[in-house]
């Protein structure tokens, strides 16, 4: 399992990299964005640990990058405690969870590990012979593809899972809680908002008008479905 961290300040890094190191893990280290970037081209790690300060490139621009062109790639932001915009923020550019410094490693590692667990179940897909179809949107679940109107959507792991949830399920209402255990996993210890963040993130893609969406409608006091 092999894990890039971007962390500015040496100390934190090197304390980082020996409690992933006793749990198995093979570390990279970067000490600013832009090695973080040349380094996850480079090394292709499972999950990259995103300091929210750092020289030059900050953390959510690093994140923002390596979404768009890893979406593969598990990223945790380190941010400051009671820096709640930071949370938000680096999870709108795409990171899969936040941890709060002062950390405890043991939990780090615990929280790393569940995230890997959920990005290789993302992956294990068994061969169907038939597609989802609904308005326009065209659901391969062998390939993991999601097409709308003939244009395949280029969608993050989660992303995809999301879509599929609701595309199997039209007109069925899910609540936050229950979108966050089918995608995130029970064991989840993260902010709940993520399910919003990326429910956000989705209409941007798939929705004509996304401020009016008509696809994946919000169901007050509940959650989100999908209009059939």
């Amino acid at each position: 399992m092999k894990i890039l961290i971007c962390e500015d300040e040496s100390s934190i890094r090197a304390f980082l990299k020996i409690n992933f190191e006793r749990n198995g893990f093979s570390v990279v280290e970067a000490g600013s964005g832009e090695e973080a970037l040349r380094l996850a081209e480079l090394e292709r790690p499972k999950v990259v640990v995103l300091d929210v300060m750092l020289p030059g490139i900050d953390g959510f621009e690093v994140c923002r990058r390596l979404r768009d062109r890893h979406p593969e790639i598990g990223i945790i932001m380190l941010t400051a405690k009671g820096m709640d915009m930071d949370k938000i923020t680096g999870l709108e550019r795409g990171a899969d969870d936040y941890v709060v410094k002062p950390f405890n490693p043991t939990e780090f590692i615990l929280r790393t590990k569940a995230l890997i667990r959920r990005l290789e179940e993302g992956k294990t897909v068994k061969k169907d012979e038939y597609k989802v179809e609904s308005q326009g949107f065209v659901m391969d679940k062998y390939s993991q593809t999601i097409m709308k109107d003939n244009v395949v959507l280029d969608l993050t792991p989660k992303e995809y899972a999301l879509m599929s949830i609701f595309l199997e399920n039209p007109r069925k209402a899910f609540s936050r809680d229950e979108l966050l255990n089918l995608v995130w996993g029970y064991d989840f210890i993260g902010d709940p908002k993520i399910v919003d963040v990326n429910i956000r993130r989705l209409r941007a893609k798939v929705e004509d008008n996304p401020s009016e969406p008509s696809f994946i409608e919000t169901v007050w006091g509940t959650g989100y479905r999908w209009s059939r």
